[in-house]
């Protein structure tokens, strides 16, 4: 029977070799970025915290926008480091700690979002710490690139789930329902503070289109298979999976989620 990783383990569960992580996880959609700005005020001059930025996938993108200052936290320091010295900005910090015993400022942040990595913290505790860190009208935005979208056919997972079998990671949520997409909790989460304002969230559900080679390196960064002692043979198993039976093209259903979240005044 397959178990819950244990959230510590997130912290140091993608460090091993961030350049793969970054070049195997697929970028953000631009909607996001745009949905940022509309209605968080992602701008020139924003002030924003990143909660868990790993090796800069969205961190990038947040500079790109306009983000300054931009603090990121990284908990694991081979992901943080490579976020440093890959991404020279004035404006970017990287700290490399964990969140839950970071010392961050009251009320010094316009924004603040986490990306693909909120689900690994405790949620309660840490909405608190989000909330005290945000200026009065400030937006809380967790992102999350969901692979695996139960609304459409999904070949390659269903012809792998049985070697896939193993220990979930906490983005796999409650009764089968996965934690960024269980919007009722989520809300209901955010709302408990008496922090926010009306939550707000939207979705987009989109096509991955990998070969065999893309396909295994994305796996690789899977927290699931990081934990496994067969890490190897299972990825070689879904190489192989990929290459006879979809002849090296795999298809995976995403979804795209974004939860906004206004700082009371």
């Amino acid at each position: 029977m397959s178990h819950t990783i244990d959230r510590r383990f997130g912290r140091e569960a993608f460090g091993a070799d961030p350049a793969n992580y970054h070049r195997a996880r697929p970028a953000y959609p631009d909607w996001v970025f745009e949905r940022l700005a509309g209605t968080a005020g992602l701008g020139s001059g924003t002030a924003v915290l990143e909660i868990g930025a790993g090796a800069g996938t969205a961190t990038r993108a947040l500079l790109a926008a306009g983000a300054s200052p931009l603090v990121a936290i990284e908990p694991d320091p081979r992901s943080g480091g490579y976020l440093a010295e890959t991404t020279p900005s004035p404006a970017l910090e990287v700290r490399i700690e964990p969140f839950e015993t970071a010392e961050l400022p009251d009320a010094a942040f316009d924004l603040v979002t986490s990306f693909t990595a909120f689900h690994w913290l405790d949620e309660a505790a840490s909405l608190a710490k989000i909330a005290a860190t945000l200026k009065p009208g400030g937006w809380w935005a967790p992102v999350w690139n969901v692979f695996g979208d139960d609304a459409y056919p999904d070949a390659f997972h269903e012809a792998t789930a049985k070697v896939l079998n193993g220990p979930r990671s906490p983005s796999a949520g409650i009764a089968g329902v996965g934690f960024p997409v269980d919007a009722q909790r989520r809300i209901a989460a955010i709302d408990a503070t008496g922090a926010f304002e009306r939550v707000l969230y939207h979705t987009s559900h989109w096509p991955l289109v990998l070969t065999a080679d893309e396909t295994v390196a994305l796996y690789a960064t899977y927290s699931d298979l990081q934990v496994r002692e067969d890490r190897d043979l299972v990825l070689a198993e879904l190489r192989r999976i990929a290459e006879e039976e979809f002849d090296g093209r795999v298809e995976r259903n995403m979804i795209t989620i974004v939860y906004l979240a206004r700082r009371r005044t």
